[in-house]
């Protein structure tokens, strides 16, 4: 069995998880949808994701010359900003609700503006300027720590209660 393009790119792989998130948003939002099993789909993605890419990539890319070390370093500030906003969502007891509502547009405005800065910056900085080899290498790096991440059940409110205590 041939990998894929995607797996291959750490590029690409992050791309294929912001569009996720996306899907996600239109979910929570939809009253026909389940709200409440799309945000906890969402909350393992955007923690796995944010921690893979602290963990795993971002470090990684600042020591290429051409990426944007200030970019980079304001992602993480983005995750945690993210990471609050989701928190937040999560202590809201009624899905659905106005205040659970208004959480929400917290939340996709937070994230949605990080997805197009990072997009804008760091993932074009690292299509420009990271070698296919490193770029895969790093996709491969990711996708383990996303995976770990996700089975270790890091979208739980316990969990994401203390990534947001530590930042």
């Amino acid at each position: 069995m041939s990998v894929g393009r995607q797996e291959r790119d750490v590029v690409a792989v992050i791309l294929d998880d912001h569009r996720q998130m996306e899907e996600l948003f239109r979910q929570m939002r939809s009253v026909e949808a389940d709200r409440a099993d799309a945000l906890k789909k969402f909350s393992a993605l955007l923690i796995a994701h944010g921690e893979a890419e602290e963990n795993e990539v971002y470090g990684a890319l600042k020591r290429f010359r051409k990426v944007d070390d200030e970019e980079v370093d304001h992602g993480v500030e983005e995750h945690e900003e993210g990471n609050k906003a989701l928190l937040a969502l999560l202590e809201v007891d009624a899905v659905g609700s106005e205040e659970w509502d208004s959480k929400l547009e917290d939340l996709v405005e937070a994230v949605t503006h990080h997805l197009d800065e990072e997009e804008r910056t760091i993932l074009n900085g690292t299509r420009e300027n990271v070698p296919d080899e490193r770029r895969a290498e790093l996709a491969a790096a990711f996708l383990n720590e996303r995976q770990r991440q996700l089975e270790s059940d890091c979208g739980s409110i316990e969990n994401v209660r203390a990534i947001v205590d530590g930042s």
